[in-house]
């Protein structure tokens, strides 16, 4: 999608210069890595039914589950809820905690597990709070990929009660190339939001994870995300300046998730091999790439 072309402010990041917040931090991630791997389609973030389905308000917990709301939003599409789910319980819960659903009309089990622990209150069956609601929209947001396929990143940031969600110096330099920053809030409707946190694409250059890490020209939509350019027009480093701590948009402060990706995840026309975010053509760029992909036919 266009990005946003009347951002003003000066070009450099702010920095958080409060130390970081006390709280709980969230546990160590059980993933590909021990990181987090993407992969929700980002029309789960449409149809995700958060302000619906009854969840928000009885939490992650049997009770929210045997709510009406959330038994119709799931039947509705049990492939497409299966999904947000997973990544729903894997932003929220902790690692070694789990989440199991049985449909009442087919009888299959569902078993979703904890990974990041963003939202700990939330995940014990209390009311969403607004940073709950945050992290965990952000979280998601994160995790969206328009192509459906499954990348390995880092997330970083701190959980709804203000605790560091864990890294490692070995994490950052292997994760070597910033990504994005996301924030919003998808239980009031306020939408989900996108900025570049590392330079943008190249024109050659292309990534399955263009959601976040986007080029000047970028016009595909990732819908119903929004990308608004870079995230320090908007955004507030935290003291060590490796995550971002705040993002105001709107008016409204939120508090991010902000990704690092690996280096080889982003893809430049002329390499020989012909990326699922490159076409054939006649040119040097990903939707025209003529030496990877071969001219059209």
């Amino acid at each position: 999608m266009l990005l946003a072309t009347a951002l003003t402010g000066c070009g450099a990041p702010v920095t958080d210069g409060l130390a970081d917040a006390p709280g709980q931090s969230a546990q160590e991630l059980i993933s590909t890595n021990g990181l987090s791997t993407n992969g929700l389609s980002t029309n789960g973030l449409s149809t995700n039914g958060l302000s619906t389905n009854g969840l928000s308000t009885n939490g992650l917990s049997t009770n929210g589950l045997s709510t009406n709301g959330f038994r119709t939003w799931f039947t509705a599409d049990p492939a497409s809820a299966d999904m947000v789910m997973r990544y729903v319980v894997q932003c929220s819960m902790a690692a070694g905690k789990q989440l199991t659903y049985q449909s009442p009309t087919t009888g299959a089990n569902y078993t979703w597990k904890g990974s990041l622990g963003l939202a700990p209150g939330w995940a014990g069956g209390a009311p969403a709070t607004v940073a709950e609601q945050q992290v965990v929209s952000a979280c998601l947001a994160a995790h969206a990929n328009k192509y459906g396929v499954h990348v390995d990143i880092s997330v970083l940031g701190r959980d709804s009660v203000g605790g560091t969600v864990p890294y490692t110096p070995d994490e950052l330099n292997t994760y070597a190339e910033p990504e994005a920053c996301f924030f919003g809030n998808l239980f009031t409707g306020e939408g989900t939001f996108a900025a570049n946190d590392g330079a943008y694409l190249d024109y050659d250059e292309s990534t399955v994870r263009t959601c976040g890490l986007s080029s000047w020209s970028e016009t595909t939509a990732c819908t119903p995300m929004k990308h608004v350019g870079a995230c320090r027009y908007y955004c507030t480093l935290d003291s060590t300046r490796t995550y971002y701590t705040r993002c105001t948009y709107n008016g409204v402060t939120y508090r991010p998730i902000t990704t690092r990706m690996l280096p080889q995840d982003i893809y430049r026309c002329g390499d020989n091999v012909c990326q699922l975010t490159e076409k054939c053509g006649t040119s040097n760029t990903p939707d025209s790439c003529a030496a990877d992909c071969g001219p059209c036919k």
